[in-house]
């Protein structure tokens, strides 16, 4: 096993990041999707031009400007992930698309060369289905998160996608609340089971531990049966 970069804790084999964060990174690009959205209301300048007093057309009074920061996020730019570190003005687009990329450019594609032999070599670019916009890049993203998780830059890919969510929960304000659930954690036996508003499974936020909430039902009635029969009622 190695040893997470981000933590203490130790990487499954094979992978470079923990459980925990990288269900970190999997709840961030479930969550990127919906924070452009919101950042897309503070993009209109409020205020709406009304008819001035003799009749012309005008505005009643100047309108709030828009904050700068948002433009940046959602404009266009460019990032790259191999280069030094950033000022923090990259935009979210462009921060998705470099690191699927990147992912991309060492991703094993096989094909056959003209003359019927096999050949592997790196994918040329990455295509997401749903086209470069901010879904379509967070949803290319999670489907190669297996793969990323077993190059070593993928700490790296965690820090970028935290400072980016960290930039936009700044000026939206919308932080997933969580929940903590009452059965201890399956894995590791600690009460820190949570679920997050907007992310399907329940993770424990003490080792990383994932799992549906059909699989956190049956196993919080296994638990309160186990605890029911070792302590049964008085008669």
């Amino acid at each position: 096993m190695n040893a997470c970069p981000r933590c203490p804790r130790t990487a499954p084999d094979g992978q470079h990041l923990c459980p925990l964060h990288a269900g970190e990174l999997r709840d961030w690009l479930a969550e990127l999707p919906h924070q452009a959205r919101l950042l897309e209301a503070f993009a209109v300048p409020a205020g709406r031009p009304t008819e001035g007093r003799l009749g012309g057309t005008g505005r009643a009074h100047s309108p709030v400007p828009v904050d700068l920061r948002v433009l940046v996020l959602l404009g266009p730019g460019r990032y790259d992930p191999h280069g030094p570190d950033d000022d923090g003005q990259a935009p979210i687009r462009a921060t998705l698309g470099a690191w699927a990329g990147h992912i991309a450019y060492s991703y094993p594609s096989v094909y056959r060369d003209p003359y019927g032999t096999a050949r592997t070599e790196p994918c040329d670019q990455a295509w997401p289905t749903d086209g470069e916009t901010i879904t379509g890049w967070c949803t290319w993203l999670t489907a190669y998160l297996p793969y990323a998780l077993t190059l070593p830059t993928v700490a790296e890919l965690h820090r970028a996608l935290q400072d980016l969510v960290h930039r936009i929960r700044d000026i939206t304000h919308a932080t997933p609340h969580r929940h903590f659930m009452t059965a201890p954690c399956p894995r590791c036996d600690v009460c820190a089971l949570v679920r997050t508003d907007g992310i399907w499974e329940i993770a424990c936020t003490a080792c990383g531990h994932r799992l549906d909430p059909e699989a956190y039902e049956q196993h919080a009635a296994a638990t309160l049966a186990a605890h029911q029969a070792a302590d049964p009622p008085a008669a």
